[in-house]
């Protein structure tokens, strides 16, 4: 009777286990970000997405150079619809059309938040990692992600970098 309860009781941890691995992840939106990442001990996170060209992002393309450069490029829909415009100016048009109009979100390149975003997971950063956060390795990674919009000879990675990098602030 005893091994029948701890064989159950085995199967019921390795069965969570493997449910808590394979959850889907889901986008929350800036909004959910800007709660703890807005202070000065965060390092003013949020502030600086807010006041970036990336959290504005989604909406140049409502502008009159949009709809032009959508006219050149000969796409059928307008640049607020066009996955072309969209996969880089509202990435997440696909996987979270509700959140596409923040533009280049937090969750863009962090990954989406809906299992990291408690404090008591943040708190642990292998934790948070396990939940979904992503955290690059080198400066190099992070130029890598960035590529896959921005392109060609007008990018500058390193002047970009400095212009929206956001570090947490070392602890005093």
């Amino acid at each position: 009777m005893k091994s029948i309860r701890t064989t159950g009781a085995g199967l019921a941890i390795m069965l969570l286990a493997i449910l808590l691995n394979s959850q889907e992840f889901i986008y929350v939106g800036a909004q959910k970000c800007k709660i703890c990442h807005k202070s000065e001990k965060r390092g003013k996170q949020y502030i600086l997405w807010e006041n970036s060209r990336h959290s504005k992002s989604f909406e140049v393309l409502f502008s009159d150079s949009a709809l032009e450069e959508a006219k050149k490029q000969k796409l059928e829909k307008p640049p607020s619809e066009s996955p072309e415009c969209l996969k880089c100016h509202g990435s997440l048009h696909e996987k979270a059309p509700e959140i596409m109009a923040e533009g280049v979100t937090c969750e863009i390149c962090h990954g989406p938040g809906s299992a990291y975003k408690k404090i008591s997971i943040m708190k642990n950063r292998e934790e948070a990692i396990k939940n979904g956060l992503v955290i690059y390795d080198s400066v190099e990674a992070i130029k890598t992600k960035c590529q896959t919009c921005h392109q060609g000879e007008t990018f500058d990675f390193d002047i970009s970098w400095e212009k929206i990098k956001h570090p947490i602030p070392k602890k005093k």
